[in-house]
């Protein structure tokens, strides 16, 4: 009988050794441990952020975040002591000298907020497309660091342009992941329509013709240039109409095509029909560009003909082709393969043509 008291005795002895060993050893392994570096999203740095295991003491804050998307160093033996503070002892350090922490961030560049601004700008109020505004903001905006729990679009909430002084008041909101109120941002500014334009590197005389050396491309102003901007490609060869200075950005009215002729040039007369191609020399008595009807003499006949400019000194006169009555039908060819009368045929030389045709 007393041996039944004696064995449960000894059992619950046993089990409660077993426990506290059991125990002893779970603290053993779950010690807290330091770590080397720590990302952090939020802008407080939390005892479970820096340390494995650290149990109840984990929500508790001990120091200030670095700035958005920094990276920022503490000395273990601070770090220990503000630790201790809080009542957590026995940390393994590795023998770290310093851990470091780095604060995730959304960053938007400069170059996106500008984008940004120009598609909330996009054809109000008379301007065109968002490619060809220039956004020009009232303080230098740089890249833009945000909370990484601003993860959403970036929503235009507010948008003003007044085209008189082309001032712009633009506001976004960014949505929040987490629930929270949604990041505001307001840019402010002026926004300025441009056009891509041919502009001179040099001063240009009248009647120049323009070099590939002598025009750029540039984006200037729309209400500078207007409609009539000329093109890079489209104004090399061509001829200016006036005097024009380096730098002024060209239109298409300050531009003609290049003189092909000019008065009292020796240009080749170039006689053209079917069958006949006949050229002589002659004077020009005007001067104009590809296409233009000009006047010039025959110094062979000295007659003055009129003729269009085909080419770099050239002119041409059109011959009309002579057209021949088809033969009656009772003259038509018989049956039997016998030919009726036919209309006789003219044989003309080439100076009779030619002196016809002045």
């Amino acid at each position: 009988m007393i041996a039944r008291p004696l064995l449960l005795a000894t059992a619950l002895l046993a089990a409660s050794i077993a426990a506290a060993f059991a125990q002893t050893r779970s603290e053993i392994i779950a010690a807290p441990v330091l770590r080397a570096s720590v990302t952090i999203s939020g802008d407080v740095v939390l005892i479970g952020d820096i340390i494995d295991n650290a149990g109840g003491a984990g929500q508790i804050a001990i120091y200030r975040a670095p700035d958005l998307g920094t990276t920022g160093s503490l000395p273990v033996a601070q770090v220990l002591d503000t630790l201790r503070a809080h009542r957590v002892i026995g940390v393994d350090t590795h023998d770290l000298k310093e851990i470091t922490v780095t604060r995730l961030a959304r960053t938007l560049e400069a170059k996106e907020i500008e984008q940004l601004v120009a598609h909330a700008l996009e054809r109000r109020n008379g301007l065109g497309d968002a490619a060809n505004l220039a956004i020009t903001f009232d303080r230098d905006v740089g890249d833009l660091r945000l909370d990484a729990a601003n993860s959403g679009s970036v929503q235009p909430t507010s948008v003003r342009y007044e085209p008189r002084n082309t001032r712009f008041d633009v506001a976004f909101e960014v949505a929040n992941e987490s629930g929270i109120a949604a990041a505001k941002l307001r840019f402010t500014g002026t926004a300025i329509e441009t056009v891509e334009a041919a502009v001179l590197t040099r001063n240009v005389e009248r009647g120049d013709m323009l070099k590939a050396s002598d025009v750029v491309a540039e984006r200037r102003p729309k209400a500078e240039v207007g409609n009539d901007a000329a093109a890079r490609d489209s104004a090399v060869g061509m001829q200016a109409r006036r005097q024009l200075r380096a730098g002024q950005a060209l239109k298409a009215a300050d531009l003609v095509k290049p003189d092909l002729v000019t008065r009292d040039q020796s240009v080749t007369l170039i006689y053209d029909a079917a069958g006949l191609y006949l050229t002589m020399r002659g004077k020009a008595l005007d001067g104009g560009t590809e296409g233009d009807v000009v006047n010039v003499l025959n110094l062979q006949s000295k007659r003055t003909v009129s003729g269009v400019i085909s080419g770099r000194g050239q002119v041409t006169i059109s011959l009309a082709t002579p057209r021949y009555a088809p033969p009656p039908a009772e003259e038509k060819t018989s049956l039997l393969g016998a030919a009726g009368p036919t209309a006789p045929v003219s044989v003309a030389n080439v100076s009779s043509v030619a002196q016809k045709a002045e």
